[in-house]
C-alpha cells in the first residue's frame, strides 16, 4: 500500500541532508513511497540543500515564500499527498530526533487493517536520549489533559511521528500554523466517523493505535525550536478543539 511521507522543514541546514537521505534509504527499500518535503521559508541555506536533494533523488519539494509554521507546512504536505492519491500519509520531522527505521512498525497497524491512525510514542519501550526534565513534565501534563478531553489513553500526544489513512485526513480541516498541529490532529481524529467496512450504512469511530518509536532528542544548541510558549499554545489548543 503506497505511502506518502510528509517532512516539514525550517532552518535545518546542519541536519537536513542526512535526515532526508535516511528517509529515502528506508523507503526506497520498500519501493512504495512518495516523499513530500516542505521548506517553510528557511533562511539558512536549507532550501538550496533541499533543491539539490530533490534533483538527485526525485523527491517532491514544496516551498513557502516565508516562514508560517510547522502546522502550515504539514497542511501543505498533507494536501499534496491527498491530491496525489496516497492511501496512507505519514508525518516525519526533518531533524535527526526521529528514526525512519521505525516507520515500518508505525505503518503496520494501518497496512494490516487494524488501524485508521497511528500515533508514535517515545515513552513505551524504545530507546530515547535522556534530556530535559521539565520538558517531560510538560509533555505529561499536556498528554493527560488531551486524553481527558478526548477520552483516549495516549502516552505521548506530542510525538511528531504520526500516520493516517487518507479517509481520516479527508474528513478533517486543519488550521493550526505552529506546533499546536500535534494537538489539533489528535483532537480531530478522535471525532472522525468512518463508514463501516461491512457494507452497511452505519459508521464507526476512527481506530487509533499507538506504536513505540525511538527518540534522539536534541538540545537548543543543536537546533531545538519548541519553547514554553508552544506549551502554553498546546494547552489552549486542548481547550479549543475539545
Amino acid at each position: 500500500m503506497r505511502t506518502a511521507i510528509v517532512i516539514p522543514v525550517f532552518n535545518e541546514a546542519r541536519w537536513v541532508a542526512q535526515s532526508v537521505r535516511r528517509v529515502i534509504a528506508v523507503h526506497n527499500q520498500q519501493s512504495a513511497s512518495d516523499i513530500h518535503i516542505i521548506d517553510d521559508g528557511s533562511t539558512d541555506g536549507t532550501l538550496d540543500i533541499l533543491t539539490d536533494l530533490a534533483k538527485q533523488h526525485g523527491v517532491t519539494l514544496h516551498c513557502h515564500p516565508r516562514n508560517i509554521g510547522k502546522g502550515a507546512a504539514i497542511r501543505t504536505g498533507i494536501n499534496a499527498a491527498l491530491a496525489g492519491g496516497a492511501p496512507i500519509i505519514l508525518i516525519h520531522d526533518a531533524d535527526l530526533e526521529y528514526d525512519p527505521a521505525d516507520h515500518a512498525d508505525v505503518l503496520a497497524p494501518i497496512r494490516d487493517g487494524r488501524a485508521d491512525a497511528v500515533i508514535g510514542s517515545r515513552f513505551i519501550g524504545q530507546t530515547h536520549r535522556v534530556l530535559y526534565y521539565w520538558h517531560s513534565v510538560a509533555n505529561s501534563v499536556i498528554t493527560t489533559l488531551c486524553n481527558m478531553v478526548t477520552n483516549i489513553n495516549l502516552t505521548d500526544v506530542e510525538c511528531c511521528t504520526k500516520a493516517f489513512k487518507r479517509e481520516v485526513l479527508e474528513t478533517i480541516e486543519l488550521k493550526e500554523n505552529r506546533f499546536g498541529i500535534e494537538i489539533e490532529l489528535v483532537a480531530k481524529i478522535c471525532k472522525v466517523k468512518l463508514s463501516d467496512e461491512s457494507g452497511t450504512s452505519s459508521s464507526r469511530r476512527a481506530r487509533i493505535y499507538e506504536v513505540a518509536v525511538s527518540y534522539a532528542g536534541r538540545t537548543y544548541s543543536e537546533g531545538k525550536k519548541i519553547n514554553w510558549k508552544d506549551g502554553v499554545a498546546a494547552l489552549w489548543c486542548i481547550l479549543k478543539y475539545a
